[in-house]
């Protein structure tokens, strides 16, 4: 049987295919993939390592030997759990780290059965190539409209709420999994790994409409242990700037519905507080740890913002976005949904004339 040709395809055609297929092993998908990609292995982690260490060590010759063996193996195990159920005219595109010989074994056996199997030209280095090449030059196209305010204010909320409405959101704390402070990682999950963070930013600029708005909220180049990419960073500090102002009680009230996570594991909390030690000084963390201890979270939620939030914002994040001092105030009586969703609308109006 000939095998189909042509063999491999090209970055631009990623739409044309049912199903993205990546043959790397489990912890390079992990680290980052293609959106939407599956991950099918055709050597697992322990697998690589070892035909890797037979390459450095024995002979390239060896390692091949061994390594066919193994890749020969996990594909028929593919085919046989995965692609059996697959009709005629399904297209797969298939790619190993390179586009070398993991998506190619693939590729070609796929191809040999009868669908239309490709394999990605330059594999995932290329793809990693496009979505740096593209950080660089999609935010240039971009016109930001940053919502400004210090913690509590609600401004993760109200990009919530602009999103339900169409309203084009870059809501960066979401697609870090941290909610932007050192108290904001979420409970029980992880964060992606920095290529994963950029692949992200990349999958939802490229998603944007140069001629409408993008709403964002105001944050520090890092994110938890993430960093927003530069260019992106100096576009998203020089946009429109809208203060969120609000009272305190309402700031509270919101970080207690927001925080509930960190409210149900005390150990947790406190141990995230006692990094504001090198900040704040032990006995102001103690302060603060035995308000957790005695379950007094309105009390604890009112001192952080006082003492701890407010003056970080003040020192920093407020000179931090270029409008700043250009900014409208945005006074927002409650953070409720029905009063967000409001306001939301009356943003929505002012920058869609």
């Amino acid at each position: 049987m000939s095998h189909p040709t042509p063999f491999s395809a090209s970055l631009d055609r990623l739409e044309e295919f049912d199903e993205i297929i990546d043959v790397r092993s489990p912890a390079e998908y992990a680290e980052d993939h293609i959106p939407g990609a599956i991950n099918c292995p055709v050597l697992d982690d322990e697998e690589r390592i070892r035909v890797g260490t037979l390459y450095k060590q024995v002979s390239p010759f060896e390692a091949r030997k061994v390594g066919a063996a193994l890749v020969s193996r996990n594909i028929a195990r593919h085919i046989e759990t995965y692609f059996l159920n697959k009709p005629k005219g399904w297209k797969p595109l298939i790619y190993c780290w390179r586009g070398g010989q993991r998506s190619g074994a693939m590729t070609l056996v796929l191809g040999q059965v009868g669908w239309a199997a490709r394999r990605l030209d330059g594999g995932y280095k290329s793809f990693r190539l496009r979505v740096l090449e593209d950080l660089t030059s999609l935010p240039e196209r971009l016109g930001f409209r940053i919502l400004c305010g210090p913690t509590g204010s609600g401004k993760t909320a109200l990009l919530e709420a602009l999103a339900a409405k169409g309203e084009q959101v870059l809501d960066l704390e979401a697609l870090a999994n941290h909610k932007g402070s050192v108290l904001g990682s979420e409970p029980n999950s992880e964060q992606p790994g920095q290529k994963a963070f950029e692949t992200a930013l990349w999958e939802r600029l490229r998603t944007f409409d140069p001629a409408r708005p993008v709403w964002a909220e105001s944050e520090s180049r890092r994110v938890g242990r993430l960093h927003v990419p530069g260019e992106l960073f100096e576009r998203l500090r020089d946009g429109d700037c809208v203060r969120v102002e609000t009272s305190l009680a309402a700031r509270v009230d919101h970080l207690l519905e927001r925080y509930t996570g960190l409210i149900a594991d005390p150990g947790d909390f406190n141990a995230k507080l006692s990094r504001l030690a090198s900040q704040h000084g032990h006995q102001k963390v103690a302060e603060w740890q035995a308000m957790v201890d005695a379950g007094d979270w309105r009390h604890l939620a009112d001192r952080l913002v006082v003492e701890h939030y407010d003056p970080a914002y003040r020192r920093g994040g407020a000179g931090l976005y270029r409008r700043a001092d250009q900014a409208r105030t945005l006074f927002v009586e409650a953070l409720d949904a029905v009063t967000l969703e409001g306001v939301a609308g009356k943003l929505q109006e002012k920058s869609n004339p």
